[in-house]
Order: C-alpha cells, then structure tokens, then sequence
C-alpha cells in the first residue's frame, strides 16, 4: 500500500521483478494487480518482518520463485499518534518490533545470502523526518527510526567491502488511504 505499492510500480516499469511481502494478503493481492496492470511481473508472499524464520522462508520462496533478491526495501512500519503517556507498553514495544527489529530481521537475512554468494545488492530502509526532531504523539516512531537510521550507518560500513549498499530515505509524510 501506500509508499511501498508506488516503489514496487516504478521498480517494476524499470524491469525489475517485484516480491511482496506482507501480513496482509489483500496489501499483497492490490500490489500484484497494480503491477500486473502496468505489465510487470510480481509475486507475492506472507510476511511478519518481527519473525526471522518467517523472514528466510519468504526469502526461500522468493529465490524459489524468480532467483535471488538484488534490491530490498525495508517499508514495513507501525504508526499510530498516541500521546507518550497514554502509550501502553505493548504499542510501543510493537513499534520498535516492525520498524527497527524488522529492519534489522530483513536486512540480516538479505546480507547473509549476498555475502555467502559473493553477490553486490542494495538495500532501501524507509526513514522519518521524526527521528531527529520527534514530535507530539510519535515518541515510539521517533525512537524506532532514529534506531533504522542508526543501524543504516553501520550495516552501510560493516557491508560496504561486500558491495553491499544500505541507504535510508526520508520520503515525509504523505496522503495515504490507511
């Protein structure tokens, strides 16, 4: 949906062959159709980035189905404005389980496959202008992309001599149906 749908489209005109992952299979059923509809190629698999063995069964089925992943777009998030002290425990700890464990879950799976192979790739975190200012009711999503920048840094550092590329973008907010 939203901001991942729109990157799975251009890199799908571009020629690429997109893999979607997800929880939710109508997400992943509208990202097939929209990229089918452009004539590209898609596939899709169930996903929850906080599982790292549900992570290398999805990578599995990716390399299974279309080969190897050569670009990764970390975009999966939790958002949802609360003010810090009305947010329970278990929001916040969710958060920073999608946003910086999933980063991490999936960036991990995607290097070790890379460098076991030998293979160059590049992979795509999805930042937030919030990580370095904050903000009202965003405390849990400020703190978990100040960690996905962070953890950018340095996998971008620790994989570079494996030719592997790690960069964030903060793309800001915007109109979104969810």
């Amino acid at each position: 949906t939203g901001l991942g749908k729109a990157f799975g489209i251009e890199f799908a005109r571009l020629g690429a062959t997109i893999a979607i992952l997800s929880r939710k299979e109508e997400h992943r059923l509208k990202g097939v159709q929209a990229i089918e509809r452009i004539g590209g190629k898609a596939v899709h698999l169930p996903l929850d980035v906080r599982d790292p063995v549900a992570i290398a069964t999805a990578f599995d089925g990716i390399e299974s189905a279309v080969g190897p992943v050569d670009v990764f777009l970390n975009n999966a998030a939790g958002n949802f404005p609360v003010p810090a002290e009305d947010l329970s425990p278990n929001g916040f700890r969710t958060v920073l389980q999608i946003d910086l464990e999933g980063t991490f879950n999936c960036s991990r799976e995607f290097g070790r496959r890379a460098i076991r192979a030998g293979r160059s790739g590049a992979i795509l975190n999805i930042g937030s202008p919030t990580y370095h200012v904050g903000g009202p009711g965003i405390a849990h999503v400020a703190a978990a992309k100040a960690g996905v920048h962070n953890l950018t840094y340095s996998l971008a550092v620790e994989w570079a001599p494996y030719g592997i590329r790690v960069n964030t973008l903060v793309p800001g907010f915007f109109p979104h149906e969810d």
